[in-house]
């Protein structure tokens, strides 16, 4: 039987577009069809920035395929494959010679409803004229009562992700932990802390007649009370992700975030 794949693009970029043909044409010129769904394929390939490879990587994990993830966004911490190689690595793909990286999912249980993601979960504050939110987060311990603009917790992809830009640390993507941060903290002493990604944790409002807003990936946004437990533990689902062969972790966080430049 022939190998099939499926190509996931962003349809509002005209690069993403415009290397979706290419792609389509390399794979059919390799007598591989390229298919339109998940369901079916061997693998998935995807064209356009990290908000494209967010939004389908809750498919990709749930239909247990891997991803060729090929950056057309402006970052891309998550799409690492440059478009000038990508065609390499589609071929050694398909000659069976390529490694695959696994990331955490979220999973994420409230209201009686699970959802999932890749990066992180944001509580925040109910709207501008609340000044502050309090959130009692515990894991297999009680560990704060943060009072906040909002709280974060974020798997180690999600670390170079909003809360990297709310003073979280970086962590490396194949470790086992959760990443709490706090955003804009009332207690200037409150700072990110890193837990066991073994422990479930929960979250709750706590005060009452005020409201508070979850969202996952920066999707699903749902409101929550002080009777609303917000329970986040990690999916037995992983997204895994071909590795390009001409860089590791570190070089990846050198070209995005530019270490080593002179900035000014």
């Amino acid at each position: 039987m022939g190998k099939k794949v499926c190509i996931i693009y962003n349809t509002s970029k005209k690069d993403a577009i415009k290397f979706y043909e290419v792609s389509k044409e390399f794979f059919e010129s390799c007598g591989v069809e390229v298919l339109s769904e998940i369901e079916g394929s061997n693998f998935v390939v995807v064209i356009g920035g990290d908000g494209t490879l967010l939004q389908a990587s809750k498919d990709i994990a749930r239909q247990n395929k891997f991803a060729i993830a090929v950056n057309m966004g402006s970052l891309g911490f998550l799409t690492e494959i440059r478009k000038d190689e990508a065609l390499q690595v589609y071929k050694d793909v398909l000659d069976g010679d390529y490694e695959l990286e696994e990331r955490h999912m979220l999973e994420v249980e409230v209201k009686g409803e699970i959802y999932t993601g890749l990066n992180e979960l944001v509580m925040t504050k109910g709207g501008v004229l609340q000044k502050l939110v309090r959130i009692k987060a515990s894991g297999e311990h009680y560990i704060n009562t943060y009072r906040a603009d909002g709280l974060i917790v974020a798997t180690p992809t999600g670390s170079t992700g909003y809360s990297l830009s709310a003073g979280g640390p970086i962590i490396r993507s194949n470790l086992d932990v959760f990443l709490i941060t706090p955003i804009a903290p009332h207690n200037l002493s409150t700072r990110p802390i890193i837990i066991d990604g073994k422990e479930e944790i929960t979250l709750r409002l706590d005060e009452t007649g005020n409201s508070a807003y979850i969202t996952i990936d920066g999707a699903n946004s749902i409101e929550v009370t002080e009777n609303d437990l917000i329970k986040i533990r990690y999916s037995k689902k992983r997204l895994k992700l071909v590795v390009p062969k001409s860089r590791n972790y570190y070089s990846i966080l050198r070209e995005k975030l530019k270490w080593g430049d002179l900035i000014c």
